[in-house]
């Protein structure tokens, strides 16, 4: 056990809610591919080290990224428009799950209400989610620049604009929690990036990471799991049922 993993024993969550890239489908790898893909269209070469920035990234400010540290701060919309398109290119030939996902998935499906807070476009996601059968165990997808549902105004203000920020901001956990019914301090987060557990932490959710921990990982969730078939996961009382 972990000393973080304590918190979690004893309670039961009234909602769970999933990121996607990374912790549900295995699409890391494809995002890799994309932004390589993406400089050698432009002629350029990623700097050092860019691939673990970008991680957990909305794909928008990657593509500004990419430009920006290219020194060709003119052709973020260009290179945004080409990352997007080679990423979604991937998917569609390749859509893989994560380790124990579609399992835990399933396990859960039915007796909690489930969603998922992605950073990526709506289409990337429901065709991820479809093409490895797990699209119809969530009751919502909430992803950014969507209009805010009435009533939702996350910790610290309300919405930019009434639209759904991207992670780190809290605007996609804060809404799904709400889309699902439930108490933020009563929603567990499964996120795989720091990106993504600093955006629900800052709605006020527990946290479970999963994936290979990063640095300074462990103090930031309730719980780390090196996938979703882990046993110190699989034997908390509101997984198994009891």
């Amino acid at each position: 056990m972990t000393i973080t993993e304590q918190p979690v024993r004893g309670w039961s969550p009234e909602a769970v809610v999933f990121d996607c890239d990374g912790t549900l489908m295995d699409t890391e790898q494809h995002w890799q591919d994309a932004r390589i893909r993406a400089f050698h269209d432009f002629g350029l070469r990623p700097a050092p080290g860019f691939a673990e920035r970008a991680k957990g990234v909305h794909y928008l400010a990657c593509g500004r990224m990419m430009a920006d540290e290219a020194g060709k701060p003119d052709l973020a919309p260009e290179i945004t428009e080409s990352l997007l398109s080679h990423f979604m290119d991937r998917v569609a030939d390749d859509p893989v799950t994560m380790p124990g996902a579609a399992e835990f998935v399933h396990r859960l499906s039915g007796r909690l209400p489930l969603a998922v807070a992605s950073n990526c476009p709506l289409t990337v996601v429901e065709q991820s989610l479809d093409r490895a059968g797990l699209l119809s165990c969530f009751r919502h997808i909430v992803v950014p620049g969507a209009p805010r549902p009435s009533g939702v105004t996350p910790e610290g203000g309300a919405f930019a604009e009434g639209v759904i920020r991207p992670k780190p901001w809290p605007d996609v956990y804060t809404t799904a929690t709400l889309l699902c019914g439930a108490r933020p301090e009563r929603t567990l987060a499964v996120e795989d990036s720091l990106t993504g557990i600093e955006s629900a932490r800052r709605a006020r959710l527990r946290v479970v990471g999963v994936g290979p921990q990063p640095p300074d990982g462990e103090s930031a969730v309730d719980l780390w799991v090196p996938t979703l078939r882990a046993p110190q996961l699989l034997e908390l009382d509101w997984v198994r049922g009891g």
